[in-house]
């Protein structure tokens, strides 16, 4: 059966001319699918002929919600949902005083292999489709009662390692007749993976595109991310200036900053000179620590001193705001532990 959730409506209404519909009857499902109507038979202006194709045609496939935790310190909630196909994944809400906030996944795990990383501890499992990711933040709006108004790519997975199914859901969830949240509320994060970036930079969105850089050197960034075997920093900064230049959006560079790895004055400086003069914003970020690895976090008087380096070099930069950091609010683990708990 096909998830209706992964239809434009130039496809569904192709859908309706091929079975001799007319296409208007596209819309009116689709306005009751974000409605939260799920059920063909309670789409009260569709005819009983269309709801039976409809019916043996489709499904309308929404995750089921597992578990929530919801953080003490900041309302922070992280949801786990299971697929028809039992499957996990996870994303997180977050309330800003500008709106709620939803990182999302785009693959159950991940092949990538980050050290820093929970959510690619048991690799890929698959991909996730267009209309599974658009779920998420279905999903999640229902159980909040709100709007979602900024969306993050950045939860377990590589976004451009499913670079059709992403572009497609960047599709359907910034058009007008679905959830219609703007390109500009939207921030998809990638590791380096080059070709996609020029692929994604032609097409000319207005989404923010943050960079999983985290050393300032390739011999550095070999030694947490395998990604790095592959593609050299030079390169990366080369498809960034491609999509700076195609787009004019401004590039955000995400640092994990790792006690003893990457955390040093000469890191901070090497970073200063790496991405000087660069339309940039470096994100730094206390590494989270995972009882499978060994990284550990810098002190506060560490993050502070390689903060200020950057900003005494003419660098935006701002250290991110933690959010959950009493429910492991971080990628894959949430996901992680519940299917330890469930072996």
């Amino acid at each position: 059966m096909l998830n209706l959730l992964d239809y434009t409506l130039d496809e569904l209404q192709s859908w309706m001319k091929e079975n001799n519909e007319p296409a208007f009857r596209a819309k009116q499902v689709f306005s009751w699918i974000y409605k939260k109507v799920y059920n063909f038979n309670d789409m009260n202006n569709i005819p009983k002929s269309l709801k039976e194709r409809l019916e043996n045609s489709f499904i309308i496939d929404m995750p089921k919600i597992e578990r929530v935790y919801e953080s003490s310190i900041d309302g922070t909630k992280k949801i786990l949902l299971a697929f028809k196909d039992g499957n996990l994944i996870e994303c997180v809400l977050m309330k800003y005083k500008h709106g709620n906030s939803i990182c999302i996944s785009t693959q159950v795990g991940c092949r990538m292999g980050c050290k820093f990383c929970a959510s690619t501890l048991g690799g890929r499992i698959r991909n996730l489709t267009a209309g599974e990711i658009l779920s998420e933040i279905m999903v999640a709006q229902d159980y909040l009662g709100e709007r979602v108004s900024n969306i993050v790519l950045m939860g377990s997975g590589e976004p451009l390692d499913n670079y059709d199914n992403v572009v497609k859901f960047l599709e359907l969830v910034n058009a007008e007749y679905g959830l219609n949240i703007g390109q500009r509320h939207i921030t998809l994060s990638t590791c380096g993976i080059v070709p996609k970036i020029y692929e994604l930079a032609d097409l000319e969105l207005s989404v923010t595109l943050a960079i999983s850089l985290h050393a300032f050197s390739d011999e550095k960034r070999r030694e947490i991310m395998p990604i790095a075997k592959k593609y050299s920093i030079s390169e990366i900064l080369e498809a960034c200036e491609y999509y700076i230049n195609k787009t004019g959006r401004r590039i955000t560079f995400e640092y994990s900053l790792v006690a003893g790895v990457n955390d040093g004055k000469e890191d901070a400086k090497s970073l200063s000179k790496l991405v000087k003069g660069m339309l940039c914003h470096v994100n730094l970020i206390p590494v989270n620590e995972i009882k499978e690895n060994t990284l550990k976090r810098p002190s506060k008087k560490n993050i502070l001193e390689f903060e200020e380096i950057l900003k005494d070099n003419g660098i935006e930069v701002t250290v991110r705001r933690e959010m959950g950091t009493d429910i492991n609010a971080a990628c894959g683990q949430l996901r992680r532990s519940y299917l330890e708990e469930n072996r």
